[in-house]
């Protein structure tokens, strides 16, 4: 399915953008902390939400 070369390339590359990423956020941790305060609740509202739909479809297919 694909060559050698292909998953060279891919290893690499998945290894350099993590560095990158990791880098680049741990640059503007501050940042972060002063414009997204509180944003975890959005996150926390969302799962809570996708979790409701899977119990109201569990519960309107019986």
């Amino acid at each position: 399915m694909f060559s050698s070369g292909q998953w060279t390339f891919v290893v690499f590359f998945v290894i350099a953008f993590v560095i990158l990423m990791g880098y680049s956020y741990r640059k503007d941790i501050a940042l972060h902390k002063k414009h997204y305060k509180g944003s975890i609740w959005i996150l926390v509202g969302f799962i809570a939400f996708v979790i409701f739909l899977f119990f109201l479809k569990g519960w309107l297919k019986h």
